[in-house]
This record gives structure tokens, sequence and C-alpha cells, in this order.
């Protein structure tokens, strides 16, 4: 389901000239905002602030309306009708319920499978939030329950008000206000809605005028598998289910019931419908059924009451919170479908406009993909209030059986019905997931973005020199002395030492440390050098004579600081795991991988790193390698994680996306990184110390570690395309 999309249709008769209904404005307001996108290209961001004030205004009304319709639905029942209806309605919600998560939890299998990695993300290292159901349920405060968008506490200090007012001897003035607040609410929500296609055209601007035409063929994946499955659930599963359990044939729900589905499809309104599907209920009832004439009344009871309650259409929508966990790369296991579900169902007893982003934010998703929620839910939302439609008939027809005693369970129409369900989803799934692997074929690319990757700062020529170069003069002086004399700056660097320093695809030397080479260069007025090194500097000290510093990603430890003199750090890094991608789960927790027992864990041939593992994990069989890449070589089976850090890692995944970055919890292991500088020269040592420190707060270093380890426009900004400028030619 997506935003609103109509209000109650107006009778032609009263109306003096012929009007356009608003379904049919947002479907000219969304072709018309993808058109103009298409027309003038990224000129159309500027619409963005009306596309956000659009969905601020949507999400407005929603708490309030929460509030006063649940009091007021529930508090305007009688005791008898409260206590007759309960358990009965609770259980047959429970069900649809159940039903439709198992739907949600099935969606993914529809994704394709396909290679994925990407570059450092801050998410790495956030703790994961515990879902809290008491501080999540219970409002010990409502009125801050209500400020800060706590929905399922509103829902639950709603629900226990509106059935405490059902025992106020003298509500009826209570509810006379309600009721007044209710329509008021509605009032304002109605001209929000009025105001749809005028943010849908803002939305698919921006959206046509901006969206990368790749992730646009990706999309088409929850688009087709949200309809396949609606269609399941309203044509086949829920109608089956009346079959299965009442004397209602299944052919009777979709004949009596027809035209009004159409109807709900083609409005995208259940407003419009609900009192048709009343008396569909009823008709149902009194042809199948041998209710009596005094309960034939109940759906008008039950329909209502369900309206408060979250429908299957809506809990089917939390397989967007799995398309987009998918589609960003974000990691949501399936260890943690039950909190989805939890958290999700008592979200959903407010709008999905406030539910959507909660759930993003509460399972680290990148909250931009509400954007594409909005995008889908133009097209989602027409299947989506046909599917809420079939539900909102189950209920009451369900409800009404159990409650008159026809509700019968037949072991044999149970079991053909699972049976055939169990078919058609599996039939479903294969024809989604076949049609999802040609939405999204297309190849791994992103090793070939990082090995494309260029400087963001322009720069002096700069000498690349190789192992053979002649050894630098002898000092007479300081090593920073012999800087200013040649006119150079000679930087040692080592061969492994992604995404710091390395080779891209032209065979250029480039990376964050090269970047801080050039720039500390410039500043000092003489010319970059860089010549490789060996390892082995850092157990017998860096001979001036070899290069004037080191910079190299290289990592600050108590035992190589007893041999070489560091610069103050510049950048901290996160031990980590790098695992292959079925066994991530596996290392999220220290606790966790010491339960795996004596695995064999490959770790840098730093004392510091291997210290640390042995001392978290005294039971592992730790292997020692020298250079990274040999990690992820043929010998690479023979250990059952590496040990790198995140930042470094994240960059070799790119590299190799069958591995993954997992940085165990709690707590976070920090590595400074650090400049060596040669002869333990100390003029040198305070002046790049200083340098780095002005580095720091001028934003260089934050810009460079956006760029080569967060990734940011790692590739080169494309225009995207557009009529004015690739056809008309305008800005030629």
């Amino acid at each position: 389901m997506g935003p609103p999309t109509d209000s109650a249709a107006v009778p032609a008769s009263v109306l003096p000239h012929r009007r356009w209904s608003l379904s049919t404005k947002v479907t000219i307001g969304l072709l018309s905002g993808v058109a103009l996108g298409l027309l003038i290209g990224e000129r159309a961001a500027v619409l963005d602030i009306v596309g956000d004030g659009y969905v601020k205004m949507l999400q407005m009304t929603v708490l309030p309306y929460i509030t006063v319709s649940l009091v007021g639905g529930l508090g305007s029942l009688s005791l008898t009708d409260a206590k007759r209806l309960g358990g009965r309605f609770t259980v047959a919600l429970l069900a649809l319920w159940c039903i439709a998560l198992v739907v949600v939890f099935v969606f993914p299998l529809t994704f394709p499978a396909t290679e994925s990695a990407s570059f450092f993300s801050t998410t790495l290292l956030e703790e994961s939030r515990p879902l809290d159901l008491i501080g999540l349920y219970v409002p010990t405060n409502p009125f801050n329950s209500l400020a800060n968008n706590i929905v399922p506490a509103v829902v639950l200090f709603s629900v226990l008000l509106g059935l405490a007012l059902i025992a106020v001897p003298n509500r009826r003035p209570a509810l006379d206000v309600i009721r007044v607040f209710n329509d008021a609410v509605g009032r304002v929500a109605r001209f929000v809605v009025s105001l749809t296609p005028y943010g849908l055209f803002a939305i698919a601007a921006v959206i046509a005028g901006t969206f990368d035409p790749i992730e646009a063929a990706q999309l088409q994946i929850y688009l087709f598998g949200y309809a396949l499955l609606s269609l399941l659930l309203a044509l086949w599963i829920l109608p089956g289910l009346i079959a299965a359990l009442t004397p209602i044939p299944y052919r009777a729900v979709l004949r009596h019931t027809r035209d009004t589905l159409v109807m709900a499809f083609t409005t995208g309104s259940l407003f419009a419908v609900l009192s048709m599907l009343t008396e569909h209920a009823k008709d149902l009832l009194r042809l199948h059924t041998t209710i009596g004439q005094e309960d034939e009344s109940l759906p008008d009871i039950v329909i209502p009451a369900s309206f408060n309650f979250p429908h299957t259409a809506k809990l089917l929508s939390l397989s967007f919170i799995l398309f987009a966990a998918w589609f960003t790369g974000a990691s949501l296991p399936s260890s943690k479908y039950p909190a989805l579900a939890a958290a999700g169902v008592f979200v959903l007893f407010g709008n999905l406009n406030v539910a959507v982003p909660y759930l993003l934010d509460m399972f680290r998703i990148p909250a931009d993909s509400y954007q594409l929620f909005l995008a889908t839910g133009v097209v989602n939302s027409r299947f989506g209030t046909m599917l809420s439609a079939v539900h909102t008939l189950t209920m009451a027809v369900l409800v009404t059986c159990a409650v008159t005693g026809t509700l019968r369970l037949h072991a044999q129409k149970l079991a053909r019905f699972v049976l055939i369900t169990a078919a058609l989803l599996v039939s479903t799934v294969m024809v989604s997931r076949a049609a999802a692997s040609r939405f999204a074929s297309r190849s791994y690319d992103r090793d070939t973005v990082l090995m494309n990757m260029e400087t963001i700062h322009e720069h002096d020529e700069g000498r690349d020199l190789d192992a053979s170069t002649p050894l630098l003069p002898p000092l007479t002086g300081s090593v920073l002395d012999r800087i200013r004399d040649r006119q150079a700056l000679r930087v040692g660097y080592l061969e492994d030492s992604l995404p710091y320093v390395f080779r891209n695809q032209r065979h250029e030397l480039v990376g964050f440390d090269v970047e801080m080479a050039y720039r500390l260069a410039h500043d000092l007025g003489v010319t970059a050098e860089f010549v490789p090194i060996d390892r082995r500097v850092f157990e017998t000290g860096l001979d001036p004579s070899t290069c004037d510093l080191v910079m190299s990603g290289t990592a600050v430890t108590t035992g190589r600081s007893l041999r070489v003199t560091f610069s103050a750090p510049y950048v901290d890094e996160t031990l980590a795991f790098v695992v292959p991608d079925y066994r991530r789960g596996e290392f999220v927790s220290w606790d966790e991988v010491r339960q795996l027992g004596a695995i064999r864990i490959a770790v840098p041939d730093v004392d510091y790193y291997v210290n640390k593992v042995r001392a978290e994990l005294p039971t592992a069989q730790i292997v020692t390698v020298a250079r990274a890449e040999t990690m992820f070589g043929s010998d690479a089976r023979a250990a059952d994680a590496f040990v790198l850090t995140a930042e470094r890692g994240s960059a070799y995944t790119l590299l190799h996306p069958e591995y993954s970055v997992v940085v165990p919890k709690p707590g976070l292991v920090k590595v400074p990184l650090a400049y060596v500088i040669a002869g333990r020269d100390q003029a040198l040592t305070a002046l790049v110390s200083e340098w780095i420190d002005l580095k720091r707060k001028d934003g260089t270093v934050d810009d460079l570690f956006a760029h080569w380890i967060l990734g940011r426009n790692a590739t080169p900004h494309r225009r995207r395309w557009n009529v004015l400028d690739d056809v008309l030619h305008v800005s030629k």
C-alpha cells in the first residue's frame, strides 16, 4: 500500500459539470511528473522540497486520527457486544495476520541471487538496538509517545482508553466530542489527500529526473512480486479460507464481490466500498448459512471495528522492508524476522507513511528508501486496496460464522485448501523469481568501480619510482632539511595497502594516503616521489636512505613504536572479521564466535592483532599472514575467518564479493593509523603531526575518508539523460 489515492466518491448527479476523480488526477499528476523529469533531467531536483512537504503533511494527522478513531470506535460498543465479539474477532484477526506474515517472509525468495558488496559504512559500527517491547508498547507518558511518533505505545493507550470508556455511565457527551474531533481531523486528512496529485507530481519528477535506470530495473522486482502475491491472497487464499471454514462456496465469494473488487482496485479507496462489502457479507451469509435474522447485522459491527486494525494488505507492505534491505545491501537476516513481525504489526495500527520510515530506521536500512516506497505505492496501492477489501469481507464472514456457530473445521476441506495454497505459493514464487532475475540481469561491477577510482584533488605531477631506485643521499642535518634541499619528498608505501595505496586499472598509484602525500608535498612546496618498501622496516627501523616517511595506512602498535617513530594518528580503524557471506551470522558477537570452538582464523602478522584475537578467542587456531591478499588466495578455505579492519576489509570485499565484513559486538576495538618518520627525525615528526591536525580541521581528511573509504563519488557523476539536453540540445 502507498499513499492514499481517493476519498469517498461524490454522486455525479450533484455536480454541475463532469469532474475528474481524484484517482484520475493522481494518474495525471504521476505521468506528468515522470514526463517533466524526463524532459528536464536533474533540474527537477528543485521540486524535492515540494515532495518532502507533501510527505510531512501526509504524516501530520496520522497519530491524532489513530487516537480518536480507536477511542471512539471501541468506546461506542456495548459491554455485551464487546464480550461477544472480542474473542472470536481476535482469533480471526490473528489467523489472517499469520497468513499475511507467512507470505511476507516468503517474499525474499523472489529476489534473485546476486553478488553484492559495498564500501565501508559507519552502520557496521553501530550497536543493534534491542527490541524493547516494554518501552515500545507501554506508554509511561502518552503525550511523549504522541510527540515522538512512538506508534505502538499510542495504539495501546488508545485501545485501553476506548475499552475503559465502555464502562463509563455518561459516555455519550464524550463520544460526541470525539466524533466531532474525528470529523475535523478527517477534513484535514481529506484536504491533504486532495494534494496527492501535486505531491506525487513532484516526487515522480525528482525520481524520473535523477533516478538511475539500472536501479529502476531492480525496482520492478518489488512491483511484480507484490502484485503477484497480493493477487494470490485476494483471489485464492482468503476466499479459499472462507470456503474451507464455512458453508459458503469459493465461487460464490468471487461472484458476489467481483464488481466491488474491481471498483476497489480502480478507485484505490477502501472507504468507497465499505458499505458494499457489508451488503455482500450479509448476502453470502443469508444465502449459504442458517444464521438467524437477528445475527445478520453482525457484519455492521465487525466491518467498522476491523477497520481500526491492520489488514492483510498493510502487513504485506512489510515486504518492502525486506526488499529495501536487499536493494540497498543492508543486512536483515531471517533471525530478525520475528522482531520485524512484532514491531510491524503494532506500528501498522497507524498509517504506512509513519510505519515504513519507523521500521527502516529500526532495522538500520537507509531512510532514502522511503522515497522508493512512495513511488511503488502508486501502483501497489491498487492491488493493496483490493486485498484490503477481501480481508474486510473475510473478517465479517468468519467472525459472524464463529459467533453464530456455523463455522466448522473439516479436516478434508482444510487439507485440500492447504495443499492447493502451498502449490500456488511455490508457483508464484518461482514465476516472480524468474521475472526478477530478468529485471536484475546485470553483472557485478563494484570491483571495476574501485579499480577505476581517481584522485579527487588536483595535484602537481609526482614521480613513481621502483624498488631499484638509488638510495637517498646521507643526512647532513635533519630529514626535513634534506627534503628542502632536494625539493622532493620521498614517500615509502607498502604494495598491499588497499584502499590507502594501490594501483588502479590504468596502473596509476592512487588511494587515501597517496592524496595525503601529494597534499603534504604541495604544502611543503616540493615534488612527491613514491617508492615501494619492504614491510621489514617495522622490525628493523626506517632507514633515512630508503625514504623520508612511510604513508601507507600503517597501524600504530606498542611493538612498532619501540622501533619506529610515528606521527600523530590521522584515522582510526575498527577491528573486524572478513568471512564468507553465508557465515556472517556466526560472527556478529564475540560470544557467538567463542561458541564455534577451535576455528582457524587468519590474522595479519602484527603482534597487536594476534594478541587481541588470542585474548578474545583463546580456543581459536591463529594463522599469521604477511599480506592481506593471501587471505583471499588459493589457501583462503584453510581459514574460517580473516581478521582485518572494517574499513580495509570492506575494500577487499569489493574485489571478492563472496565475502562480508562483520564487526563483532559488543565493544569496538579501535586501531589508529599514522605515518612512519624516517630516522626518528623529531623535526619532521613535529611538522607532520601539526600538518595532520590542520588537515583534520580544514576537512581534507574527512573528504578523503568519504571518497576512498566510504566510496562517495567513487563513480564519476554521470548526467541523467533528458530531452532538453540530449534531444533538443538546449544547453549546447
